[in-house]
């Protein structure tokens, strides 16, 4: 394979990164064209797409928190590490890599969240319309200025803020994946039944919205906050359902490269945003309930109708 190296930029919110992208001697092709990039966080979520497929191509690329493992039909599964610095390198490194053809490629974020109590319930999958950022604004005590809601004051939207996905591209996932069947359990009912109006529910495949932030709150009070910021920056659309530390991330690399409008955002519940009642904030988060594994497992249940779908469609102008 003939070594070339080519360098990148591009201006993510107001800071520009600058990563070298270089074709070594692994054993992926020149250019790999990719029809389906699926972007997950951590092990656990690349792990469950790593054992159900077989993605013999490994891409090693400089700047990129792991490797990018791919198959012939053009999947392929990128864990980008956790938190929106992670997501925003690694995503950038991999979009940047002359070792990818993205011209045809659609984007899925497959990964596990949090949900309030009173919109989702653990193993339930939500497609996003709206990616909103927690952090970003000013964050004020509010019993020291009364004034503002939830102590929240927006200032400007940093351009990264928040960011409305592809109506259509958003309601075909859902379409293809809301008669789908999730995994439950008899552990994860009996969770729910400790929180007001959950017992009895069971997981389901809904649009609704997804709250980035690199604090990982649990109390009834930030997740408040969090629905709070949510109508603020969509200007009263979005539905808070789910956080998560990546998305904001994620999607700014993609629309600084241009494929904002080929990505989706898919999130499966693994815990509440907020202890029971009487369980402390501390135990809460803490606690390993049986969510996670139900997640994990729905995120490719839902993901994988999709991806076939996409593949089968490649993206066109």
């Amino acid at each position: 394979m003939t070594h070339r190296c080519r360098k990148f930029a591009i201006a993510l919110g107001v800071a520009a990164l600058a990563l070298t992208g270089c074709s070594g001697t692994d054993d992926a092709p020149d250019r790999l064209e990719v029809g389906v990039l699926v972007i997950t966080m951590f092990d656990p979520e690349s792990e469950v797409w790593l054992r159900r497929e077989q993605l013999p191509t490994t891409v090693e690329v400089p700047g990129a928190y792991k490797p990018v493992k791919c198959n012939g039909d053009g999947l392929c599964v990128a864990e980008t590490g956790q938190g929106k610095s992670n997501a925003a390198t690694t995503m950038t490194a991999i979009l940047s890599s002359p070792k990818f053809d993205f011209s045809h490629a659609w984007f899925l974020t497959a990964g596990i969240a949090g949900t309030p109590p009173d919109q989702g319930t653990l193993g339930s999958a939500a497609w996003a319309r709206w990616v909103v950022d927690f952090d970003l604004g000013n964050h004020l005590d509010p019993a020291e200025a009364p004034e503002v809601p939830f102590g929240f004051r927006p200032v400007e939207d940093y351009n990264t803020a928040a960011y409305r996905l592809d109506d259509a591209l958003v309601d075909t996932a859902y379409e293809l994946t809301r008669e789908a069947t999730l995994a439950d359990s008899p552990e994860a009912a009996a969770e729910r039944a400790q929180y007001p109006g959950q017992a009895g529910r069971t997981p389901d495949v809904r649009i609704c919205d997804t709250m980035t932030g690199d604090d990982y709150f649990s109390g009834k009070v930030p997740s408040d906050t969090a629905r709070h910021i949510m109508g603020v920056r969509s200007k009263g659309e979005g539905v808070y359902c789910t956080t998560q530390m990546e998305d904001n991330a994620t999607a700014t690399a993609l629309n600084g490269f241009g494929y904002l409008d080929r990505y989706l955002s898919l999130r499966t519940v693994s815990n509440f945003d907020q202890p029971f009642p009487g369980q402390s904030v501390v135990a809460h988060l803490d606690h390993s309930g049986p969510g996670f594994a139900l997640a994990l497992e729905n995120q490719y249940t839902v993901g994988r109708r999709v991806v076939d779908h996409l593949l089968q469609n490649p993206y066109r102008n």
